[in-house]
């Protein structure tokens, strides 16, 4: 067998802009590599805390230093990139264009597939941590419009712990607390929706309450994590003949 070189590392197939943070990861969270079933490598954009992501639009001048570790993760052999933040999701053109390989800037790039699997009529809810902060230039950034596919943005509670944890940045956290929030939400999501068809979470730190809120809503629930595993199986085929 003849093998090529040309970086340090192998056998990392999806490379993880992340924020600058400090706050826990429980296993399922983005940044957490027991979340997934293949190694994964990580790259921290130095000064990119969530304050300065979590507003209406994420601040320009991030974009140079977002784009320079995507850069460097390609050089260290990634074969696909993506971000712990869905609010990135304005910056998915700009990055995308940097790299030669896949860059998916948010988990909101799967919308457009979530919609064409779903009955017509049908709404996606998109859940976030502050929902006032979501508008439709998130959803123009990865390539859709509310106009064109029906959606309906579920937000937390004001003095919810998830935005004290993830966007302030507290170093210590309830899985219990947070598990009654997410259940919470959910339940606020389905009486509120019409016609509810599935969830998609924009929060990459949601994701270890995907399966309680999926027993809740009896919804499919869509995440970064799906997005993750749907790449990462699409640049490492089965070989099903050999």
């Amino acid at each position: 067998m003849k093998l090529r070189g040309g970086t340090t590392n192998y056998g990392e197939t999806i490379g993880i802009l992340m924020l600058d943070t400090r706050f826990p990861r429980p296993r399922g969270d983005i940044g957490n590599a027991l979340s997934y079933d293949f190694p994964v490598r990580y790259k921290i954009v130095r000064g990119a805390h969530p304050t300065r992501i979590m507003g209406d639009h994420p601040e320009p001048a991030l974009l140079e230093p977002f784009k320079a570790a995507a850069r460097e993760l390609e050089a260290e052999g990634v074969k696909a990139i993506t971000t712990s933040c869905g609010f990135l999701a304005p910056f998915q053109k700009e990055l995308a264009a940097a790299v030669n390989i896949p860059l998916f800037a948010s988990s909101l790039i799967q919308a457009p597939l979530i919609h064409a699997m779903l009955p017509p009529g049908k709404v996606i809810g998109i859940f976030t941590e502050r929902g006032h902060h979501m508008n439709d230039s998130h959803f123009r950034g990865v390539g859709w419009s509310s106009t064109d596919i029906p959606v309906q943005i579920q937000g937390m509670k004001p003095d919810a712990q998830f935005p004290a944890i993830y966007i302030l940045g507290r170093e210590e956290l309830d899985t219990d607390v947070l598990k009654a929030e997410m259940i919470e939400m959910t339940e606020a999501f389905m009486a509120s929706c019409k016609n509810p068809g599935a969830i998609l979470f924009e929060c990459t730190n949601m994701c270890p309450f995907s399966k309680d809120v999926a027993e809740v809503s009896g919804l499919p629930v869509f995440d970064i994590n799906t997005l993750i595993n749907f790449v990462y199986r699409a640049s490492n085929p089965v070989a099903f003949l050999r």
